[in-house]
């Protein structure tokens, strides 16, 4: 390998690169627009739920009740006269839940502590059902101290729970899932980058001209990867900039460790496309490829928003040959703990395995041959 040849070929690769501008798109247009459309579209929050009120007999206690729901932001509350008229509302879609305060509700609530109220809630959901649950649950109790310690009474509790959330105090799901989601995108933004390249030499007819020079299938494929590694770098470090200013995602971990492990799972997403663009001839069709393959199991597999331990056995093992899984724990952990070299080492070697496999394979296909 020369060096002359090589910078001559990614000298040719970047010209490309200015005279088309979809690949400039691809590595900085799309992560934006991506990062944007999920990071306000998918959250794992429920607020703003939507509830009925069956009150059988209203009074004061039943009224600072249903205004602590009101206060509260998790619940948009609705006002109906019958207990049919809400079970039919959560039949329509137009509530989640219903909570029914019966007649003997003030006369039970300070004696006992057990007030006669029931909480149907829509199952269809069953994460949303759950959380539905826990914020009425939550509401309830709070409310109850609030008026026991009002009125002067001691409201004994049989278990006191003093809580201490680690990493994400906050309990934002954006948090969590903006780091993921890098991952995700930047799967597909490198398999992109390098899944056309070579497709597309052969769809211009530039590769015979490629082929009969005196340069090696080595310094072709460095020629092609360098410079879509760099963009794709620019890519990452523009997305992570967004997370920290624009979604306010706390980084916790080392700038430098994140840019080591970037550097890892870039080269891995890279290799993976020119896997596929050895394989294809045809850019459709590699664009196509490099969508199934590559952005489909990192979505699913990763345990961006599915838990791998909740998985099958056999699909846990499947996991194991998806990149995005490791980058995902690597990103989330220098987000939101900070170094832990515990987790950060055994998924960077898994990450630096797929990344030598695969840059192996495109290399072992990869021919100076037009057949």
């Amino acid at each position: 390998m020369k060096w002359v040849r090589l910078k001559a070929l990614m000298r040719k690769e970047v010209l490309e690169i200015i005279r088309d501008p979809s690949s400039i798109a691809i590595a900085f247009v799309l992560p934006v627009f991506l990062l944007l459309i999920f990071g306000y579209g998918v959250s794992l929050d429920a607020r703003r739920i939507a509830i009925a009120e069956v009150v059988d007999h209203p009074t004061q206690l039943t009224a600072s009740f249903l205004a602590e729901l009101e206060r509260s932001p998790w619940f948009r509350p609705r006002r109906y006269l019958s207990r049919a008229e809400a079970e039919q509302a959560i039949m329509r879609g137009d509530v989640d839940a219903m909570l029914w305060l019966r007649s003997d509700f003030t006369r039970l609530t300070l004696s006992s502590g057990a007030a006669p109220i029931q909480l149907a809630v829509n199952g269809v959901n069953a994460n949303q059902a759950r959380i539905i649950e826990n914020y009425i649950n939550g509401t309830w109790l709070l409310w109850l101290q609030q008026e026991a310690t009002g009125q002067g009474v001691h409201l004994a509790a049989p278990v006191v729970a003093d809580v201490r959330v680690w990493f994400n105090p906050a309990l934002r799901s954006r948090d969590y899932l903006i780091p993921g989601l890098i991952a995700i995108i930047m799967t597909l933004i490198g398999a992109l980058l390098t899944a056309l390249v070579v497709a597309r030499e052969w769809e211009r007819g530039t590769m015979e001209g490629i082929m009969v020079t005196p340069v090696s299938k080595v310094e072709i494929l460095l020629g092609k990867l360098v410079p879509y590694f760099v963009m794709g770098m620019g890519g990452v470090t523009l997305s992570t900039l967004m997370a920290v200013f624009l979604f306010g995602v706390p980084l916790r971990g080392s700038l430098l460790l994140l840019l080591g492990t970037t550097a890892l799972f870039l080269l891995t997403a890279l290799g993976m496309g020119l896997v596929i663009s050895v394989l294809t001839r045809n850019q459709f069709v590699a664009a196509m490829v490099a969508i199934v393959t590559t952005f489909l199991p990192a979505f699913i597999l990763s345990g961006f928003l599915f838990d791998i331990r909740s998985m099958p056995p056999i699909i846990r093992v499947l996991t194991h040959i998806v990149a995005a899984r490791y980058y995902v724990t690597i990103l989330q952990s220098l987000f939101l703990a900070g170094d832990v070299w515990p987790v950060i080492l055994p998924n960077s070697l898994g990450m630096a395995i797929l990344c030598t496999f695969f840059l192996s394979i495109a290399l072992l296909l990869f021919r100076k041959r037009l057949d």
